[in-house]
């Protein structure tokens, strides 16, 4: 995983984030940020304040391991999510640390932060202290539940920001039980809507020459993409809230079972209806006043659902795949997730990279990658996740110019 040399720039050379985030949601970003080219210094109090680092899995000197979190010990979580930065320590509660802080935000272009309510007031590092030493500063907050919180006292992990957002309600088999998204869903869209808004606050400051304050949350974003499925429209005319692998409104669409796995059909119009019909060898079904147009086929869904699974029921995936492909409807085998972290097609286009360790090298680890390419810009993540304080000189001594002696001090007082 290491960089090669490319005749074309990063999209964000030149700009420099302060990295404040833990956890998922706000190192995602400045993950992002960084495989765009922007100098990201991750700050963490003197012995680790991510409480990411004590995440398992762990990569040690025994390999990768579920126990306890030993010396020289690193998260596979940090490995992932610290790659291309740059990792200081700086203990925030103390006043030699703001100050050093305050010393830093004059060098920046952004802060990124993802605190519990009140903790970047409490420290003296919030937006309208940060905006007062630095006004071109764009700062970007990325919440759980919205700022100032929709839901006082309740903590925002991924699980209860998707059963709050109203998602969870829309996962699963109608029959079924509410849903948990399998990824950490919320702590990974934020960010992307936060990045959005940093590189637009960018663009403006362009032209206004001041930064601003960006914040996004993790159950707003959540929430704002439940209407493109007319979610109230449908339920309100007896559409049920879940529809598991199937999608009514655009019925046959879905997944359905085979002799030896599952594929995924989606013969959303009426062409690829009437060449599903043709495949299963009931071409009659297209006439069917159930089944002839989009309208009727949602109404009926369940009934044409289960006329397909006999036919897929009674054939191999292969087969199926191979019959529809023939006629041009869509239909592909439902992947293990294994299968595509595995898939050399995955790691060549770059959504997929091998982990790396810093002193170690690879990893039996798989990461994700950056999946966003452009024709005259380099985009990826090239330098494996630092060991904890690794910059402290670099970003201390070099860009702030304290001299070693002072530095030492600083260490002895455990400030950084």
């Amino acid at each position: 995983m290491t960089e090669s040399p490319t005749q074309h720039p990063r999209p964000l050379e030149g700009l420099r984030v302060l990295d404040m985030t833990v956890a998922l949601a706000g190192p995602y970003g400045t993950l992002l940020l960084a495989a765009l080219g922007a100098e990201v210094i991750k700050i963490e109090a003197p012995g680790g304040g991510d409480i990411a680092r004590h995440n398992p899995p762990f990569y040690g000197d025994n390999g990768i391991h579920f126990g306890a979190l030993a010396d020289g010990d690193v998260s596979l979580s940090v490995l992932a999510r610290a790659r291309n930065k740059k990792s200081v320590t700086l203990d925030l509660k103390s006043e030699a640390g703001r100050e050093l802080f305050y010393e830093l935000v004059r060098h920046a272009d952004i802060v990124f932060e993802n605190s519990s309510d009140g903790v970047t007031q409490r420290l003296g590092v919030d937006y309208e202290t940060v905006r007062a030493i630095n006004p071109r500063i764009v700062y970007a907050s990325v919440s759980g539940l919205g700022i100032p919180t929709l839901y006082p006292g309740v903590k925002a992990m991924d699980i209860t920001v998707q059963a709050l957002s109203g998602l969870m309600d829309t996962t699963g088999n109608a029959d079924g039980p509410p849903t948990r998204v399998g990824i950490a869903i919320s702590d990974l869209l934020a960010p992307l809507y936060a990045v959005i808004g940093i590189q637009s606050a960018l663009l403006q400051r362009a032209i206004t020459g001041a930064g601003q304050h960006v914040v996004v949350s993790m159950l707003e974003s959540l929430v704002s993409l439940l209407p493109f499925e007319h979610l109230d429209v449908l339920q309100r005319n007896g559409f049920p809230a879940r529809s598991g692998n199937r999608h009514n409104r655009l019925a046959p669409f879905g997944v359905y079972g085979t002799r030896d796995g599952h594929v995924s059909i989606a013969a959303a119009n009426d062409d690829w209806t009437r060449l599903l019909f043709a495949a299963m060898g009931t071409p009659q079904l297209a006439d069917d006043a159930r089944f002839s147009g989009r309208g009727p086929r949602a109404v009926h869904a369940g009934e044409l659902d289960d006329l397909i699974e006999q036919w897929t029921g009674a054939h191999t995936s292969a087969e199926v795949i191979a019959e529809l492909a023939a006629r041009g409807v869509p239909c592909v085998p439902v992947r293990t997730a294994l299968e595509v972290l595995s898939d050399p097609e995955m790691f060549e286009r770059g959504a997929l990279e091998r982990l790396e360790h810093p002193r170690a090298g690879v990893i039996d680890a798989v990461a994700g990658g950056i999946p966003i390419h452009m024709s005259a810009a380099t985009v990826g993540l090239g330098r494996p996740a630092p060991e904890l304080g690794d910059d402290n000189d670099e970003v201390f001594g070099t860009l702030l110019g304290l001299d070693a002696d002072r530095l030492q001090v600083l260490r002895e007082k455990r400030v950084i």
